[in-house]
């Protein structure tokens, strides 16, 4: 299995790994060109960003600036929206639903890293390329979501169709779906319903 693979299936992986690298230097290449782009230059803004997360819907917006580590290990939906400062780390699946709305300043952050500090400090490889060990899990936000400004998102939640998360909060477990939340760490406050 290569390291990619391993990374995606949420095992230890070598993050120094050659084709990581590129990867990660080319989504890295694109986030500068699309910060760097102004918001007049629609039409070379929406060839960037498709080039840097090839899995998406119709009509998304990206406000900027962004920085996402891979792109083409994230997906999002129809109609999405980020305002400012996206931050997106894809180690592992990101998968963004339809109609979702990010506030400013939100990071959805799959990367871990062991707790033992002998299993998470940084080590030479036979090849004397300093690197460590990480793993991640996945995160999915489903649709019809809104993420307040500031809220981070950490590996393996999964932020249930029509939730809405409130400013500042750090979500560390699932929110189930129609549900108010907010705080750190992030809990339900109540049902989102018809009334």
């Amino acid at each position: 299995m290569s390291e990619k693979e391993t990374m995606l299936s949420g095992q230890l992986y070598d993050p120094n790994d050659e084709e990581l690298i590129r990867l990660r230097q080319k989504a890295h290449r694109l986030c500068l060109e699309y910060n760097e782009t102004p918001e007049t230059d629609g039409e070379k803004r929406f060839r960037i960003i498709h080039e840097l997360i090839p899995d998406q819907g119709e009509d998304v917006n990206l406000q900027g600036p962004i920085q996402i580590d891979y792109g083409c290990f994230t997906s999002i939906g129809d109609r999405s929206y980020a305002n400012f400062n996206l931050v997106i780390l894809d180690t592992c699946p990101v998968t963004i639903g339809n109609d979702v709305f990010m506030g400013p300043n939100v990071s959805i952050l799959t990367p871990l890293h062991p707790l033992q500090w002998k299993e998470r400090n940084a080590y030479r490889r036979e090849d004397g390329v300093l690197t460590d060990r990480e793993y991640g899990k996945p995160i999915t936000i489903e649709d019809n979501c809104w993420l307040g400004g500031n809220v981070t998102i950490c590996g393996g939640v999964t932020v249930g169709h029509g939730s809405v998360i409130g400013a500042g909060s750090v979500v560390t477990r699932d929110i189930p779906p129609n549900s108010l939340a907010f705080g750190n760490p992030c809990r339900v406050v109540r049902k989102i319903d018809n009334d």
